[in-house]
């Protein structure tokens, strides 16, 4: 288990995932970044939140719910929630 609040599903290549994590570090919001091209579970994860698709930047909250594509705004809305 991780004291990270939230966990970014991404790849190397994706241009929002970058973008997203850089914004999340500006802003002092830690989280954990999973490669899905390296782990198919975390794959597997993707797919089921996003009904088959492999969309990211996907993030998943400590209590299980998710957003894709989301902006820093909505994440910190849901923290402070």
């Amino acid at each position: 288990m991780t004291s990270a609040p939230l966990t970014i599903y991404s790849t190397t290549w994706c241009g929002s995932c970058k973008r997203l994590k850089s914004q999340l570090d500006r802003v002092g919001i830690g989280y954990v970044d999973i490669d899905i091209e390296k782990d198919s579970k975390a794959a597997a994860i993707v797919a089921r939140v996003n009904k088959g698709n492999h969309t990211v930047p996907t993030v998943v909250f400590a209590d299980g719910t998710a957003l894709t594509n989301p902006s820093v705004a909505d994440i910190a809305e849901r923290l402070i929630s």
